[in-house]
């Protein structure tokens, strides 16, 4: 069969096929592959199926790297979302995406679509979403349009996951001048179903109806993952009508009546209309069931009149979802669907050609092979240049312009340290009633059902560490995600990943993202933490501009009871602060070293998988055993910052001796693998007992008590005033006040 054309339809010129983001030897292979010219509607599918975004055609030769098995793992990637088994009978669907481009074009839009899409993945596998996070990344404060970015994504996050009903936990906000032009909005989303009651995306029986379901169909969102495929230039503020717009109490009545018509067995199969709309959801379902696809697009719920076959196939209208249903259970799923006020329509069905044919208006637009749509995507190996690896400094040596107590009240309240409750009061994250821990935390644990049972979620990501040494860098935001797990008490089960990168055609690029995942990889073996779903977002440029490579890292892990989660506050005078972990005194890359001394140099702290392994089995050990009263992992601003951290969290003070010399280094390095822990007096005992047999380096070092927070030989430090200083920053700044 050979696709039909209207002559009103534009002529297929190389300026056209260059603006559906193709290259002219990626058109010569859709030429090779259709035997002729395509119709306007199939250079817009190929668009659509071969862009970046959809087809991962520079990453996926890397991405089948990593480790993605274990055995909780039900679903690794290649479906909507990740599955893990949690016991019980009961599975945790999860994932990460990115809507980064959209986000910066038009804020609220944005973020809220990134949400509403995250979302979907995860109840279209048949989950209830229980919890939401995000990692947010905006430019300098300095920049002129910081401010105005930071509202609308915070809005935007807020604005649809309150409205959808479902609690925002966790995350993670930081600036640097890297995503001046080009912000980065991550966001991830975990759900619960039952492990026989798991949905899948492939399609199976002929002559089965495919049945478009919930909101109608507009011209928003055209181009959308394209458009996520292209560096920014000045011309973006002209892409701003690709941004979708979200509804979220539509998405709640889709959700209700998906899950609804799951339980009823009316789905044979299901998949979310996310980027790239009906064109990658109809594909992806025919292809994975080894099907034909036939779409009647006259029988689509279109809100614009006159829409082409070419607009509706690549619309990203939001709130939508394709069906493979139960011929016999049609009626039923339709009554339910009327019965949420949601459109149900008939318009297509599956067929044994292995072909997907679009037609509308009595025409057929479309003809193309549905496995090679996707299979036959170009698949590149793109040269890498390796980053230098970066000198290591001496970090003794370097003179320290503030004392301990001025450095750490400055840097409380520096834009990546300071409190980010500004942001996260604006979501809803006790709504369903499951939040133990919400954010603020090391990581937020929502309680399983009745519980005792919870989840410990966290996100997070060094970027500088992974600009300097990407191998090093990418270790870290996997250890990173699991001491956060293992501070609460969790057993760290699984990740979900959001690769943001620049340019991948420009080697140094490329040899960043190929690096990052040779440390991620690394990481997820020795921790047995493997990655169970993800994204890739490339080309997160403007005007030739990179950002900081930005592996985005979501950890899921287990609590088994939820009453015996730690918390990183400080809770009585009298007891013992131990440290857990050996100091050095690294400032390579440290946020001491770039917001104190005013440097962005030297090699990351580095990463010992089996230290960390070690360490944070003795931690977790300690917390299920009741040890200890509170536990918080080491980090960004190193230990001086961690311990003002845990008493600005409850307003008790400490006295603490350095580990080592009394310098700066020592208090504000920031070595690998440490937590801090508080005791009573006796069970610290116990636990240097515990150690030492381990053989896992922990020591005493200061006591809880008063109001003042004392470092070695600096000025004690009333903690009402750091906290003062740290809760300011980013209401003064979103205020309008000063940037720092």
């Amino acid at each position: 069969m050979t696709a039909q054309t209207k002559s009103h339809e534009p002529a297929i010129t190389p300026d056209l096929v260059a603006q559906h983001g193709l290259k002219p030897d990626e058109y010569q292979r859709i030429l090779k592959l259709i035997g002729r010219e395509p119709t306007f509607t199939e250079l817009g599918i190929f668009s659509a199926m071969w862009n970046e975004h959809c087809s991962y055609k520079s990453s996926r030769l890397h991405l089948k790297k990593l480790p993605t098995s274990a055995p909780w793992v039900i679903q690794g990637p290649g479906e909507n979302a990740g599955i893990i088994d949690i016991g019980d009978g009961l599975a945790c669907a999860f994932k990460m995406e990115s809507h980064n481009h959209p986000s910066y074009i038009e804020p609220y839009q944005g973020a809220t679509t990134g949400v509403g899409g995250i979302l979907r993945d995860v109840f279209t596998m048949g989950a209830r979403p229980i919890a939401c996070l995000n990692l947010l990344r905006f430019g300098s404060v300095d920049h002129p349009l910081t401010r105005h970015l930071v509202s609308g994504v915070v809005a935007g996050i807020g604005g649809y996951g309150n409205s959808f009903g479902v609690p925002t936990v966790g995350g993670s906000t930081a600036f640097h001048s890297s995503y001046d032009g080009n912000i980065l909005v991550n966001a991830m989303a975990v759900g619960l179903v039952r492990t026989d009651e798991i949905f899948y995306a492939a399609a199976t029986g002929v002559g089965r109806p495919i049945v478009y379901l919930g909101s109608k169909t507009g011209r928003d969102g055209i181009h959308g993952a394209t458009m996520a495929s292209a560096e920014f230039d000045e011309k973006s503020e002209e892409k701003r009508p690709t941004v979708q717009v979200g509804d979220p109490f539509s998405e709640k009545l889709l959700l209700e009546a998906c899950l609804e018509i799951m339980a009823k067995g009316c789905v044979v199969a299901i998949q979310d209309m996310g980027a790239a709309g009906l064109t990658s959801s109809a594909v992806e379902m025919g292809a994975k069931g080894n099907l034909g696809i036939e779409l009647d697009l006259d029988k689509v719920p279109c809100r614009e009149p006159g829409m082409s076959a070419y607009e509706m196939m690549l619309s990203e209208s939001q709130e939508r979802m394709l069906m493979v249903l139960d011929p016999e259970k049609e009626e039923e799923a339709e009554a339910i669907f009327r019965k949420w006020g949601l459109d149900f329509a008939v318009i297509g069905k599956t067929t044994d050609t292995l072909r997907f044919v679009v037609k509308h208006g009595g025409e057929i637009k479309a003809d193309l092979p549905i496995k090679q749509l996707g299979d036959e995507a170009p698949l590149y190996d793109r040269p890498s240049v390796p980053t230098p690896k970066p000198q290591k400094l001496d970090s003794a040596a370097l003179a320290a312009p503030l004392p301990i107590d001025a450095a750490l009240k400055k840097l409380v309240a520096t834009p990546d340290l300071a409190s980010k409750r500004w942001i996260w009061e604006q979501y809803d994250h006790l709504i369903l009633g499951n939040s133990i821990q919400g954010p603020g935390g090391d990581a937020a644990v929502v309680r399983v059902e009745n519980g005792p049972k919870g989840l410990a979620l966290t996100a997070d990501v060094t970027p500088r560490y992974c600009f300097a040494d990407p191998v090093e860098g990418g270790k870290q935001a996997v250890a990173e995600a699991w001491r956060n797990i293992t501070a609460v008490g969790g057993r760290p089960l699984a990740l979900t990943d959001n690769l943001n990168f620049g340019n991948p055609e420009k080697p140094e690029i490329m040899g960043q993202f190929v690096a990052c995942l040779q440390g991620i990889g690394e990481a997820c073996r020795a921790l047995d933490f493997p990655i169970v779903s993800g994204n890739v977002s490339l080309y997160n440029e403007t005007q030739g501009k990179g950002i900081l490579p930005t592996p985005s890292i979501g950890g899921v892990g287990l609590v088994a009871d939820v009453t015996k989660s730690a918390g990183l506050a400080f809770r009585a005078p009298g007891e013992k602060i131990l440290l857990v972990g050996e100091t050095e005194g690294w400032l390579g890359q440290s946020i001491y070293l770039r917001e104190i001394l005013g440097r962005e140099e030297g090699a990351p702290p580095p990463v010992d998988l089996a230290k960390e392994k070690a360490h944070g089995d003795f931690v977790r050990a300690l917390i299920v055993g009741g040890f200890v009263s509170a536990a918080h992992d080491v980090s960004d601003g190193g230990l001086a910052v961690a311990l003002a951290e845990m008493a600005m969290a409850r307003g008790v003070g400490a006295k603490v001796a350095a580990p080592g010399a009394d310098i700066a280094a020592v208090w504000f390095g920031e070595d690998q693998g440490r937590y801090l822990l508080a005791a009573p007096v006796g069970r610290a005992d116990e636990i240097l007992a515990l150690a030492a047999k381990a053989g896992v380096p922990v020591a005493v070092i200061g006591e809880t008590g008063g109001d003042v927070l004392a470092l070695g030989g600096a000025s004690p430090m009333l903690v009402r005033e750091l906290l003062e200083a740290h809760e300011n920053w980013m209401p003064a700044y979103m205020a309008g006040g000063k940037t720092a």
